[in-house]
């Protein structure tokens, strides 16, 4: 089926429309997560002589145990579950993963994890500017650069999200922006959704439009390659460069760069309107979060010391 057929499931029989639209029912990057996974699983299996597809539950705790001796980590235990159970499915076979001997024994690992999770660092709005400063816009790169960390933050943008956008998605209005995000993690079925982008004192508009007329850019991808000598490329930049990108501007501006990664945009948009006390609802209306309790995460983290209740006596 292209993502699982490495493995000999059933799967193969499938007609090609019917595998086209099972594998269009991830994202892309979910696609690539599992394929990676699935193939680590059927090497482990394969050494060891039992079957991938169909596998029983007694092997995937094996596996489970054995990746967690090497050390990888209960979350991506839990997503290499995901990807077994996703391969058994579309396989045809009852997947063995929701066995209790399976959750056990990663609960277990959980519980025997004593490193915890450090988790990335928000690009706050005061962040952003020392590191937009860094950008040298005497080039095309600094350009794109500026743009990438400006527009990934204001409208709080998954890393997928941001590189998927084309420069008709975009649509210029009096105070700003109003961007189509045509398909995202919370909108696998592509009904898209329009998000509202304030120009403000970021000027996203005019670093927008210095960007595009800089690199002639009136139709595709926005967001593109560049070349050591400053020539656009044709393709799509990779979701792994805005990663990229925040790291180097982070180092730039004397941050630490481990502490930073692509979603520390979208988190330091969600934090920095949390500090300034925006709704709640209006936050999830750029977010797109379908969760209210996931925003209410980030509001309750900026929101600690205010009105604290130790104020009139500590």
């Amino acid at each position: 089926m292209g993502n699982f057929q490495t493995i000999g499931s059933k799967a193969d029989g499938l007609s090609e429309n019917v595998q086209r639209f099972v594998v269009e029912a991830t994202s892309a990057a979910t696609r690539r997560a599992y394929r990676i996974d699935v193939k680590i699983f059927a090497a482990w299996c394969e050494e060891r002589g039992v079957l991938a597809i169909p596998a029983t539950a007694m092997t995937i705790a094996d596996f489970l145990a054995s990746q967690a001796q090497a050390g990888i980590s209960p979350s991506t235990l839990n997503r290499r579950i995901a990807a077994i159970r996703y391969a058994h499915e579309v396989a045809g076979y009852e997947t063995p993963t929701t066995n209790k001997l399976v959750s056990i024994t990663l609960k277990g690992i959980r519980r025997s994890n004593r490193i915890r999770t450090r988790k990335k660092a928000a690009a706050t709005v005061d962040k952003i500017y020392q590191m937009i400063a860094h950008c040298n816009t005497q080039t095309l790169q600094g350009k794109r650069d500026k743009l990438v960390l400006i527009l990934g933050f204001a409208g709080a943008f998954r890393r997928s999200e941001l590189v998927a956008l084309t420069v008709a998605d975009i649509q210029e209005v009096p105070d700003g922006l109003k961007v189509l995000i045509q398909k995202s993690k919370t909108d696998q079925e592509g009904t898209g959704h329009t998000i509202a982008i304030l120009n403000g004192r970021l000027n996203v508009v005019g670093v927008l439009q210095d960007y595009l007329k800089t690199a002639n850019l009136t139709e595709g991808a926005i967001f593109r390659p560049i070349t050591k000598y400053g020539k656009i490329r044709k393709q799509t930049l990779s979701d792994r460069s805005i990663a990229d990108i925040v790291k180097r501007y982070a180092t730039a501006a004397g941050l630490n760069a481990e502490d930073f990664s692509a979603h520390s945009l979208r988190s330091g948009f969600i934090t920095t309107a949390a500090e300034a006390g925006a709704n709640l609802f209006k936050i999830m209306d750029i977010s797109r979060h379908k969760s209210v309790q996931t925003v209410q995460g980030y509001v309750r983290n900026a929101e600690l010391f205010k009105n604290h209740a130790g104020n009139s006596f500590l």
